[in-house]
């Protein structure tokens, strides 16, 4: 992990968590959040219904992010919101292009590009999600799929903005299955991520955290954050208890 890159520790609750939940695992985190002493930010991702409730219960200790967004500004999208709805309630985050987005809703690389840009216009910081699934990890084609995925992103940032992104790499094969990429597989696509990163942002890229996304929990997260492009974690189930989401964020710690 570079020294010039804050690790940074994402909670992606996913459907999990009603208001009471939410409220009491935001108030635990806001607790712990001191005894990490500033060396990691931390950020959760609550359900869309719940964000209100976060934002009061964080106190503006702890941001926090949304799952999803649309890219447009208003108009007949029924059951969608905007980066503008987003920010009156005082989210700070947004993920964008999570794998399952992808593979259950239909957001394609255009679409994912389309909401990095919404977000950056709109005063959000986007977490931009890329991966392969088991099939193309088999068939050779991570950098590939990867790349493309990445590269579509970038193509909307601009060398200014590289602070505010961070990228996100999930290996669909990792996601909720109990298995994870190895310290040295994670480091290699990551590293790839890296160079993709210079060749469109030149020496911006440096100031981009990539994170790692399947299956991290306290047990692994260590390893994982050893490797020096791995800049922090976006976490899924590990993350539904405060305790856990903040064993992780104090592993990440260099």
């Amino acid at each position: 992990m570079s020294t010039a890159r804050v690790p940074f520790v994402c909670g992606n609750w996913k459907l999990h968590h009603g208001v009471a939940a939410t409220r009491a695992q935001i108030t635990e985190l806001v607790a712990g959040l001191g005894a990490l002493g500033g060396a990691v930010d931390v950020a959760v991702a609550p359900v869309a219904t719940c964000l209100s409730v976060a934002v009061d219960a964080a106190q503006g200790r702890l941001p926090i992010a949304a799952q999803n967004v649309h890219f447009a500004e208003k108009g007949a999208f029924t059951g969608e919101w905007s980066v503008a709805h987003l920010a009156e309630l005082g989210v700070r985050y947004v993920i964008v292009g999570h794998s399952e987005r992808r593979a259950m809703f239909g957001d394609d690389d255009a679409a994912v590009a389309k909401k990095t840009r919404a977000a950056l216009d709109g005063g959000l910081l986007p977490i931009a999600c890329v991966g392969e699934t088991l099939a193309e990890r088999e068939g050779g084609a991570t950098k590939a799929v990867v790349g493309k995925q990445v590269e579509a992103i970038l193509a909307v940032v601009k060398p200014d903005e590289a602070v505010r992104l961070t990228l996100a790499y999930e290996p669909v094969w990792a996601i909720g299955t109990g298995k994870n990429a190895t310290p040295e597989q994670a480091q290699d696509v990551h590293a790839f991520i890296r160079g993709l990163l210079h060749k469109h942002l030149g020496e911006k890229a440096a100031v981009v955290r990539v994170q790692y996304g399947g299956s991290v929990k306290p047990d692994n997260a260590a390893q994982l954050m050893a490797q020096p492009d791995v800049d922090g974690a976006l976490v899924g189930g590990a993350s539904l208890e405060a305790k856990s989401l903040l064993a992780i964020a104090a592993a990440c710690r260099r």
